[in-house]
């Protein structure tokens, strides 16, 4: 459920104990089912209190006040989430909650009236822990990781030919699952996109990861995958990919995408060519030689699974 509190006064000492004391009162199951919008730094400080799913709404002098904050800098770096509002503004980025008042609020948006449906229920998914369902082809759905998913990893890592090309999981799998853990914080929060989990839709099996990532000296995201030897050369891999292109324009507003291809990993340059990616140059990243590929994703794309 999501109501937004928009206060034409601030609430003074008494209406804000009221308030609280109903939140008390009131089932933490009911609770867990609200997202809260309001312009009150106050009123969004006892939402957090009784772990309420709360976005701040920056409107007027409050929007200038949270944009010219004097903790902007410091408080950016701490790396918490930021979402796009539909019109493609970042509304969520620490700096404004801080020089607005909404210290550990992780969301904030401007124009209540036209906000998305979609982008509301994913600011409360994120709250509750639930992860975000990305895209769908007619075989696969790709979804957000989450820790429960490492075991189903680490059976797909087992074959040595998966991380031929790739960085292998930690030996430690519980170092595996804090990583998915932190990446959910600190890359899905902040960017809206990573590496995603790939599972079958009849079963719910996840049998490969897919998405977009950063790397350092790069400055549009780069497509990855990686699917389990007993579902390859089944045309998962182009089906999946292809979906994750046009999510990546269509959902991300992104232009470009890159990729980086090992000289010796054929089946991977026989995919970016058949997605659309142009071999531009080989490149040295970190002592290891790559074809970097890239795609232009405003011009038609063409191709077959």
């Amino acid at each position: 459920m999501i109501t937004k509190i928009i206060l034409r006064e601030e609430l003074n000492k008494e209406e804000l104990w009221n308030l609280e004391l109903l939140f008390r009162e009131t089932d933490k199951a009911i609770l867990d089912e609200f997202l809260i919008l309001t312009d009150s730094p106050e009123l969004a400080g006892i939402c957090r209190k009784f772990d309420i799913a709360v976005a701040a709404v920056l409107t007027g002098n409050r929007e200038a006040a949270a944009r010219a904050g004097e903790d902007a800098d410091a408080c950016a770096d701490e790396g918490a989430g930021s979402c796009e509002d539909p019109e493609g503004e970042s509304v969520g980025n620490t700096a404004w909650q801080c020089g607005g008042g909404f210290q550990g609020i992780s969301y904030a948006v401007t124009d209540i009236e036209d906000l998305d449906e979609n982008y509301l229920e994913r600011i409360w998914q994120r709250y509750r822990g639930i992860p975000w369902k990305i895209c769908e082809t007619e075989r696969c759905l790709v979804r957000e990781s989450v820790p429960e998913d490492v075991d189903s990893f680490y059976e797909i890592y087992r074959d040595r030919e998966i991380t031929e090309y790739m960085e292998d999981l930690y030996e430690d799998r519980e170092k595996e699952r804090q990583y998915i853990r932190d990446y959910i914080e600190k890359v899905y929060a902040f960017y809206g996109f990573g590496m995603w989990t790939i599972c079958l839709k009849e079963t719910g099996e996840v049998i490969g990861r897919a998405g977009l990532s950063m790397r350092e000296g790069f400055e549009e995201p780069e497509l990855g995958y990686v699917i389990g030897k007993t579902w390859q050369r089944q045309g998962i891999a182009a089906e999946v990919c292809r979906e994750i292109l046009n999510y990546a324009e269509n959902e991300l507003g992104l232009e470009q995408i890159r990729a980086l291809m090992h000289p010796e990993n054929t089946a991977s340059q026989r995919l970016c060519n058949r997605l659309g990616f142009c071999c531009e140059r080989e490149i040295e990243v970190d002592g290891i030689l790559y074809r970097s590929y890239r795609i232009d994703l405003r011009q038609e794309r063409t191709g077959s699974y």
